[in-house]
């Protein structure tokens, strides 16, 4: 085994990047809330993007380390610490068996992510072993991690394995724990603050809502509220209303669409999300933002600002090459340490 967990922090799951093309049985996706998080957390460690981590939820785990392992921990800075040291975040760390990894209440963000070489072991289902709370699937008995629970790294992937050894971190000249001294760009790395510019496209019933309805959506504060979750953040702010009452069918909905219910309260949908909808959907969450909106938590507020297609489309495009760039620079380092990849 890799990780005995003696603390398992507020939430933490096993999750990957979901299960996909199961809507249509109404299978929730569920899956990694930071997209972006989680699949660097992989990245760093030679993994696949569908290779799973541990998402952590507001705050941490305490484990004990029971085998060496090569770990990366992206995301909410949860202040990582293996015997009062800091374990540096967003790069790849050798940790030494016998190692108790530590962490704490986030301090920015509110979501962290735990990658290992080889990916984390959990029950497959349908494809995907991410942990969908509300119906008790994947990861480890479908429920979050307790005390006592025992996981182990799948090593199903070649390359950077679990097993590649001490010859690294020796040549670190480090005890315990062995960072590289490189890692991702801050400029790579999303501002989790508490509050957000969150940039949005109309949605299917943006013209049910008249201008002034629109423009209150776009200049007025909302605030996340207690009674959010994976599913969903259920805002507070001004009321929202279509020109005229009327009832909708239910149709398809996707992570960061916006609907507002009868209560005029706008929901945005998240990873353990319905696969339809009957609300009127005012508007839909960009990709690119969806991993600063995941790491946003009750308390925090949204400025919603609405963009056009193209002008998404183009941000995207920005986005996936910068990301295809960082990629090769993480293959070259890892190769560097003598450790073949293949995502």
């Amino acid at each position: 085994m890799s990780l005995s967990i003696e603390k398992p922090g507020l939430l933490t799951t096993i999750q990957d990047i979901g299960r996909i093309g199961y809507g249509q049985y109404g299978i929730s996706r569920s899956g990694a809330m930071d997209g972006l998080a989680h699949r660097l957390a992989n990245w760093l460690v030679g993994n696949p993007d569908h290779a799973a981590t541990l998402e952590m939820t507001w705050s941490g785990m305490t484990a004990l380390v029971e085998q060496d392992c090569w770990i990366a921990i992206t995301g909410s800075d949860m202040q990582p610490c293996v015997h009062g040291k800091p374990v540096p975040m967003w790069r790849p760390v050798f940790v030494s068996a016998g190692s108790r990894l530590l962490f704490k209440q986030s301090v920015s963000g509110c979501r962290a992510y735990i990658g290992i070489a080889g990916g984390w072991q959990g029950e497959q289902i349908m494809g995907s072993t991410s942990t969908y709370l509300r119906a008790g699937l994947g990861g480890l008995d479908g429920r979050p991690l307790q005390a006592g629970d025992k996981i182990s790294a799948a090593q199903s992937y070649s390359g950077f394995s679990q097993q590649t050894s001490r010859q690294a971190a020796v040549s670190l000249q480090q005890n315990d724990v062995a960072a590289v001294n490189w890692r991702v760009s801050a400029n790579l790395i999303p501002q989790y603050g508490k509050q957000a510019v969150i940039r949005v496209l109309p949605g299917r019933q943006w013209e049910d809502f008249d201008g002034p309805m629109q423009q209150m959506l776009l200049e007025q504060e909302y605030r996340i509220t207690p009674q959010s979750d994976r599913m969903g953040y259920r805002l507070s702010g001004s009321e929202l209303q279509t020109m005229q009452p009327q009832q909708y069918i239910s149709e398809a909905v996707s992570q960061g669409t916006v609907q507002v219910p009868p209560d005029g309260q706008p929901i945005i949908l998240m990873a353990d999300r319905q696969t339809l909808g009957g609300y009127a959907k005012i508007a839909q969450v960009i990709s690119l933002d969806l991993p600063r909106l995941a790491q946003m938590a009750p308390g925090d507020q949204i400025h919603f600002q609405l963009i056009d297609m193209e002008e998404a489309q183009r941000l995207y495009v920005g986005w996936v090459r910068e990301l295809a760039v960082l990629r090769r620079f993480i293959t070259m380092k890892l190769n560097e340490l003598g450790l073949s990849v293949r995502y």
